[in-house]
């Protein structure tokens, strides 16, 4: 009986092995992986950056308001652009982290560059981490949808 046991399971995971194979093959699609720039586990390099509070204090609140405005601004144009795939602030914490990037760059010289465009950044009432990040290379595909459930822009 034992034996029999031993004998069905080894037969339902080579069949599951077989089959999981054919199974991710069936559903590929080069072309969008290509556009994608997905490497062969559906995968790509992103930049991730943590976004915390500044050095900077700016105690005038039309600065930080307008700061803010021009940050939010800028999150917009480099998603359009196709260069910030995420981006969203944190709930409060102890770590006075305050939100995330997402940036779909080569490397960190070229984050840095686009972080520069941020005049909350260049202001230094935020500073950034920059982590290479390797995720899903679908990610960025939920941008269009996020654009129709969007009732109102920040």
């Amino acid at each position: 009986m034992r034996n029999l046991h031993l004998i069905l399971f080894f037969a339902i995971i080579l069949s599951a092995c077989s089959n999981s194979k054919n199974a991710v093959e069936d559903g590929y699609n080069k072309q969008l992986a290509e556009k994608l720039g997905a490497d062969e586990y559906g995968m790509r390099m992103y930049q991730f950056v943590i976004l915390k509070t500044g050095s900077a204090k700016i105690e005038n609140k039309d600065s930080i308001n307008s700061l803010f405005r021009g940050h939010l601004a800028n999150i917009g144009r480099l998603a359009d652009e196709g260069k910030l795939v995420i981006a969203g602030p944190f709930g409060k914490n102890e770590k006075q982290y305050r939100g995330l990037y997402i940036f779909k760059t080569k490397d960190k010289s070229e984050t840095e560059i686009l972080l520069q465009s941020d005049p909350a950044i260049k202001a230094g009432l935020l500073a950034a981490e920059i982590y290479p990040w390797y995720g899903s290379a679908a990610l960025e595909t939920y941008l269009p949808f996020h654009k129709q459930i969007e009732k109102v822009k920040p």
